[in-house]
């Protein structure tokens, strides 16, 4: 793969908004002539025409795209090279994208009419070190791409250059490729803010998961992932020694009591149906065993897969830790950070992108999934348009061991990244016929 000087002028916007030129370095150029070995494309002979011709002639690109963005991971709201990447590449088939002002995120459209179609990738690499072994690992100290936003994004890119190639579309395409998913309340809300979701009536979404075999797509009607929201409690106390704590107020008494007790109060007061847990991830106080700490921290998260449960949890954390800590005379104060809202696929979205895995993989390929208690910043464009987000399978199959995503060991089956621009054509194809 050779990717040519992208250094453009101040990208343009079809909505006429001034965006700013993007920073990065002057070209991005990979070795030339680099040779990469075929993979089996599992969807081959599927059509339509102009498709499984464009993979033929081009699934190489598609494995070379992910190795190039693997080993050049970058972090939240610091994709400036990927961004350039994406940028050249689609501009090389002709397509007009533009950025965002913070010079991360891509959104580019394809085809003509009002109707209009969105398919959405993320960018990001999460903060960890690659522990894989792998040729092309990644080359940046403390980022990697442990989560598939690698593969999400050449995937994107793979769609996006077979549909440019289409003789006609029955409608525009819009592409999105969105920076900072894995940060609270993520990039999503940077890009409906640029404007978007202006004028779409669906969008789509993949997410690899190593738990599917590779050559299937998991769908499911409702919740797919929770709501995911950050809680921060600091107690204060004077402090005092441990033999007298009738003079001052026990902080790792009250830290404890929040612990044990703040779970349990919510899981009678909100339904259980809901898929409603709090986790604790941290815990600090104190340092010597003879003293009483003057502070302390707790931080955890707690996530629901019911979007009204969703929106009343705040006053009911906020009550209840009031009423829990009353009696013991310790100090608090309390940051209660929403995350991202729960993804929830409607079924008419569901029904459309099971039709487009058939159609690219088989009858066979489509799989149930289940819902998931991680959280997803697609969640965000689901709350303006409704669409759809499915699990795309990228473990080999027995006897290969599932490697699970944000751990420094993950590894998916590159076979996937053609079974995910097959679903990605076909979806958006279904859904504008």
């Amino acid at each position: 793969m050779t990717v040519l000087d992208s250094r453009p002028d101040v990208p343009g916007d079809p909505h006429g908004r001034m965006m700013t030129p993007m920073e990065g370095p002057e070209a991005l150029i990979s070795e030339a002539g680099v040779s990469m070995a075929p993979v089996e494309d599992l969807g081959a002979g599927r059509g339509p025409f102009w498709l499984d011709d464009w993979l033929r002639a081009n699934a190489t690109d598609v494995l070379a795209w992910r190795r190039h963005i693997h080993a050049h991971p970058e972090l939240s709201r610091h994709e400036f090279a990927t961004t350039e990447l994406v940028v050249t590449l689609l501009r090389t088939v002709g397509l007009k994208p533009w950025v965002l002002p913070g010079g991360t995120g891509v959104v580019c459209d394809i085809g003509s009419g009002e109707r209009c179609v969105a398919l959405r990738a993320d960018m990001d690499a999460l903060p960890l070190t690659e522990d894989t072994g792998l040729p092309y690992a990644s080359t940046s100290e403390g980022a990697a791409h442990m989560c598939g936003h690698d593969a999400h994004t050449a995937i994107l890119l793979g769609a996006a250059r077979a549909l440019a190639g289409a003789p006609e579309l029955p409608g525009r395409v819009r592409l999105i490729f969105q920076p900072a998913e894995e940060v609270m309340p993520g990039g999503a809300l940077d890009m409906i803010a640029a404007g978007a979701l202006d004028g779409v009536e669906r969008i789509y979404g993949l997410h690899v998961d190593p738990r599917l075999e590779v050559g299937s797509g998991g769908r499911r009607v409702g919740a797919r992932t929770s709501a995911a929201d950050l809680i921060e409690l600091r107690l204060t106390s004077p402090g005092g020694h441990t033999s007298r704590p009738h003079l001052t107020a026990d902080l790792v008494h009250a830290l404890g009591t929040v612990i044990t007790s703040l779970p349990a109060v919510l899981s009678r007061r909100v339904d259980p149906r809901s898929g409603t847990v709090l986790v604790w991830g941290a815990v600090h106080a104190g340092q010597a065993a003879n003293a009483v700490p003057q502070d302390g921290v707790l931080r955890g998260t707690l996530r629901t897969a019911d979007h009204e449960v969703w929106t009343s949890l705040e006053p009911l954390v906020a009550s209840s830790v009031e009423s829990l800590l009353a009696p013991t005379g310790v100090g608090f104060s309390l940051d209660y950070r929403r995350g991202v809202p729960p993804v929830v696929s409607d079924a008419d979205s569901t029904a459309l992108m099971r039709a487009g895995v058939e159609a690219a993989l088989g009858e066979g390929a489509v799989a149930g999934t289940e819902q998931s208690s991680g959280g997803e910043d697609f969640g965000w464009y689901l709350e303006h348009v409704p669409g759809g987000f499915a699990r795309l399978g990228v473990w080999p199959g027995p006897p290969a061991p599932q490697s699970d995503i944000h751990r420094p060991t993950f590894v998916l089956d590159e076979r996937a990244l053609l079974c995910g621009v097959r679903t990605l054509v076909h979806t958006a194809l279904t859904t504008l016929a």
